[in-house]
């Protein structure tokens, strides 16, 4: 025989929740007392503060062993990489010589890069260091900081400063400068003591013939050995990387032409065919003329 549960009235179910919530009778507050609510909070409270603790105890070690200064892991910066200024989508330098805005773009650009190597800049914020050797300042025991700098002035850049240039880079001329700069590796000594310089070629032999001659400065694209080593940008906050600058003359106008540059020194490899820019870099010029 099946027997029927009373069907209970709204106001019955409204009454229940009621009672469930604060029960009058017996005080207990969704269905516990107030002992019961107070044991169950300490317990959380010193559960989540033990955590918190744990977790805050635990970063604090591992900071410990986090310089501010120099990263703790630097394997994927074994072999410093070349890029170029201006900086291009694509590093593809195009300049339409009778179109100022296709060069002028690069100019701004070039402009505020150059900046930090004026000569005043670089007499008031760095050393005059002695060239053909490494720049070292160990700290001994003593935190040494900030380090020095060695200056670059923007003048060793020749024809290429942009300083008093009514051809702004060359780039209203058709003979344009392009910069190359070496990324910066923490205390990385480049040139394994030795002389270290960037050279450029046209990538295949058309190119190559339609690259012309070009200028370099400093002179033969030396890099010095008084710019290494990086201490790292907390460390060393006023280095300006050297730079080498290109001055291509008489590019065959209206060819896209093919560029590699890489650096020639004994401790950086230049052929790992897995990283296109260790030790080099490739861009692609174009000079238009109508």
């Amino acid at each position: 025989m099946v027997i029927q549960k009373e069907k209970k009235s709204c106001g019955q179910v409204v009454e229940e929740w009621k009672e469930f919530v604060w029960n009058p009778r017996t005080h207990q507050f969704m269905g516990r007392t107030g002992t019961s609510w107070a044991f169950i909070l300490l317990f959380y409270l010193v559960f989540y503060g033990f955590l918190t603790a744990m977790f805050t105890l635990t970063m604090w070690v591992m900071l410990q062993t986090v310089s501010d200064h120099i990263p703790k892991y630097q394997d994927r910066l074994a072999t410093p990489g070349l890029m170029i200024r201006p900086k291009t989508e694509n590093l593809d330098v195009i300049v339409n010589i009778s179109d100022t805005e296709s060069w002028d773009q690069h100019v701004q650009k070039l402009n505020k890069f150059l900046e930090p190597y004026n000569d005043s800049i670089q007499a008031q914020k760095n050393d005059v260091c002695r060239p053909g050797r490494y720049y070292e300042q160990p700290d001994n025991g003593v935190l040494n900081y900030p380090k020095r700098a060695c200056q670059f002035n923007r003048t060793q850049l020749g024809d290429c400063s942009g300083i008093g240039d009514p051809t702004h880079y060359g780039y209203s001329t058709g003979q344009p400068c392009v910069f190359i700069k070496m990324n910066r590796v923490i205390n990385f000594y480049a040139g394994a003591n030795q002389s270290m310089n960037v050279t450029c070629v046209g990538k295949r032999d058309e190119d190559a013939e339609n690259l012309g001659s070009f200028v370099m400065f400093p002179a033969n694209g030396n890099i010095d050995l008084m710019y290494f080593p990086y201490y790292g940008k907390k460390f060393h906050v006023n280095y300006t990387q050297p730079l080498v600058a290109v001055k291509f003359l008489n590019v065959t106008p209206n060819v896209e032409v093919n560029v590699e540059c890489r650096i020639n020194a004994a401790n950086i490899a230049t052929d790992d065919e897995r990283d296109k820019f260790a030790g080099r870099v490739a861009f692609k010029l174009r000079i238009n003329k109508t």
